[in-house]
């Protein structure tokens, strides 16, 4: 009897040592399962995204800032400061002088002329600084 005990006890050691390993191993997969180093690495990846795009908006905002800048003074003082000739007749014969033309007159003085050349002729006058 004492043999058997034994054994018994030799089985269940070898048994308890062998359900030992196998709960070591399980534990270590399922700490590869879960995914947490992943995650982590993720947030690490979106903040250094965000990161990246928060630069590039902000050179793209100071680009647009300096040719907003560049564009101001063509704006301010366009390089044409003359009115055709034929514009300034038609101007003349309506009463309107080489002063800054009022909106109104300058719409009455151009009811005879076609779409097309109405906007030719207030673009004109828009490049001169004759209107506002």
């Amino acid at each position: 009897m004492e043999k058997d005990e034994r054994e018994i006890a030799e089985r269940l050691e070898a048994a308890t040592t062998l359900l030992e390993r196998t709960l070591s191993w399980l534990e270590e997969r399922q700490s590869a399962l879960t995914g947490e180093v992943e995650k982590i690495s993720a947030t690490v990846e979106q903040s250094r995204r965000e990161t990246e795009l928060t630069e590039k908006l902000a050179s793209a905002e100071r680009e647009l800032a300096e040719l907003k800048a560049a564009a101001a003074p063509t704006a301010m003082n366009p390089l044409r400061r003359t009115v055709p000739a034929s514009t300034s007749e038609m101007l003349a014969k309506h009463g309107i002088g080489d002063g800054p033309v009022d909106v109104r007159a300058l719409d009455a003085a151009l009811t005879g002329l076609s779409l097309e050349q109405r906007i030719a002729v207030k673009s004109q006058l828009l490049r001169a600084g004759a209107i506002a």
